[in-house]
């Protein structure tokens, strides 16, 4: 699996989870975490969460740290919980440079109470399932309470190449666990 985090500033608007857009863009062939910084804004009809459309809750924000990955070959319940786990991991390491429990997981949801600190969605696309992760940098242009990475004082670089680093890392574990096993009969 290959990871980058990638300098340049690049707008979120929803068309970027489409299957091989890490390869179009960043020439990574196969499963991918790629994290980027930039504004967010998706409108309802490019909005895979139907809830969200329903509820004509559009996503918005001035500056988010994006984390969009690839995988081929599983389907949507596990990357819904490949979804679980890089929401967990952001949790961890945030948490662990603010030196306590400030932020807390609600489903795929990040709070500092109850302010807002990211957006997540897992979907599927012809041959592949893709995860969106997007957590506020700053909490301003954003249609709800919300707070950010700035305002909690971590650096969005930084936190990004940590997460890449431990999912990957992870799911080689996982791969290894599974594979170092005999069956039982």
């Amino acid at each position: 699996m290959h990871g980058r985090f990638v300098e340049k500033e690049i707008a979120y608007t929803g068309r970027e989870l489409r299957s091989h857009w890490a390869y179009e863009r960043f020439d990574l062939l196969g499963d991918s975490l790629v994290a980027f910084v930039g504004p967010c804004d998706v409108p309802l009809d490019r909005m895979a969460d139907l809830e969200d459309v329903k509820a004509r809750a559009p996503i918005r924000s001035d500056r988010m740290l994006h984390m969009i990955a690839e995988h081929f070959g599983i389907d949507l319940e596990t990357t819904v919980l490949r979804q679980r786990l890089l929401v967990c991991l952001a949790v961890e390491h945030i948490n662990g440079r603010l030196g306590g429990l400030r932020i807390t997981r609600r489903g795929d949801d990040l709070f500092e109470g109850e302010a807002k600190l990211s957006v997540s969605i897992a979907v599927s696309t012809p041959v592949s399932t893709m995860i969106h992760l997007g957590l506020n940098v700053t909490s301003t242009g954003t249609p709800v309470r919300a707070v950010g990475l700035d305002d909690l004082g971590v650096d969005p670089r930084t936190l990004a190449e940590e997460i890449i680093r431990q999912y990957l890392e992870e799911l080689a574990g996982m791969v290894r666990a599974r594979c170092k096993v005999r069956g039982v009969p």
